[in-house]
């Protein structure tokens, strides 16, 4: 016994090497695509902060501006520079604030977490009931009223959402701010029932079938034909066999959410890493930008690998890294 379970742990380190290893390789080549991109985007961030002030630069003026902040040097340089400064927890100054980009999104964050938090749960209080109960009320009129009523909200874009929102709650009953000034849950409230509209659309369908899945699997039918309470056998096998697909399709929004969402966040007013992210593109603020991209790809990365983490210990059946000799 000791022996296997040696073996089984040995997997388990071979299987979060390989996928850290992965990791770092997937963030070299995005934050290198990104800077090739941004470098090909034809436009310069001088002349577009010299355009908003107004004010006209003489050549020499304006070739100066872009030494002191590297742009006259090849893009792999650049790349490189960036990198090693990255290496050492730097990740640069705003072109636009001159403040250091991480102190700028340490300050986002915690906007940024209160809506993810709030989100997620009030999607999966709305997605999770009403996916469970289209699955136990196959082609009955409740789930189709779910389905047709999950089609709809899954049409509707997120911004059309907010509008609509904002005009209903905000305007109409006078329950939420329309503009979210504080980080509370009354300011938040709006913006991520929002956010939970929409993905609760897309999200009720796919429990309806990682249900039915499970439902329709040989050990459940032999748990029923032992005569175990229906309410039992949903919940303590059907549930919790499907709960490791579950986790790997929120996980996935989990990971969106702390990227920020910009158009929500830029209708509301939501001063989180979404808005931060939109104004930087606005104003060419390349370092913020680079920032950005580098915190959504951590992010999505990081959130799958601990999905699938999850997922191994809740499911022995997902084997980590290991072969039917090693179990």
């Amino acid at each position: 016994m000791w022996v296997m379970h040696k073996k089984r742990f040995s997997g388990f380190r071979k299987y979060v090497f390989r996928h850290l290893l992965r990791l770092l390789f997937l963030l070299a080549g995005i934050t290198f695509l990104s800077f090739v991109m941004m470098g090909l985007a034809g436009s310069d961030v001088v002349l577009q902060q010299m355009e908003g002030r107004g004010t006209v630069l003489s050549q020499e003026l304006i070739d100066q501006a872009r030494a002191e902040l590297g742009l006259d040097r090849p893009m792999i340089l650049q790349y490189l520079s960036w990198l090693g400064n990255l290496c050492r927890g730097d990740l640069g100054t705003s072109y636009v604030s001159g403040q250091g980009v991480f102190s700028v999104f340490v300050s986002k964050l915690p906007a940024t977490l209160l809506l993810t938090g709030v989100s997620m749960a009030l999607t999966m209080v709305i997605s999770v009931p009403l996916g469970i109960l289209a699955a136990v009320k196959k082609n009955r009129f409740v789930d189709q009223l779910i389905r047709v009523c999950s089609f709809v909200g899954s049409s509707l874009p997120n911004f059309f959402l907010a509008l609509l929102f904002l005009y209903v709650f905000s305007i109409r009953l006078n329950m939420f701010p329309v503009i979210s000034r504080e980080k509370n849950l009354e300011s938040v409230m709006l913006p991520a029932l929002t956010l939970a509209g929409a993905m609760s659309s897309r999200y009720i369908s796919q429990v309806r079938a990682a249900v039915l899945d499970e439902f329709g699997k040989e050990y459940i039918t032999g748990i029923m034909a032992r005569g175990v309470p229906f309410r039992r056998i949903l919940w303590n096998s059907v549930f919790r066999g499907a709960l490791p697909s579950l986790i790997a399709l929120f996980s996935l929004s989990f990971g969106s959410l702390l990227g920020g969402t910009a158009i929500v966040e830029s209708i509301f007013m939501w001063d989180g890493v979404g808005k931060l992210a939109v104004d930087a593109m606005k104003m060419r603020d390349y370092p913020v930008i680079q920032a950005y991209v580098l915190w959504m790809a951590v992010i999505y990365t990081g959130v799958n690998l601990v999905a699938d983490l999850v997922s191994g210990i809740l499911d022995p059946r997902i084997r980590l890294g290991g072969t039917a000799d090693e179990d």
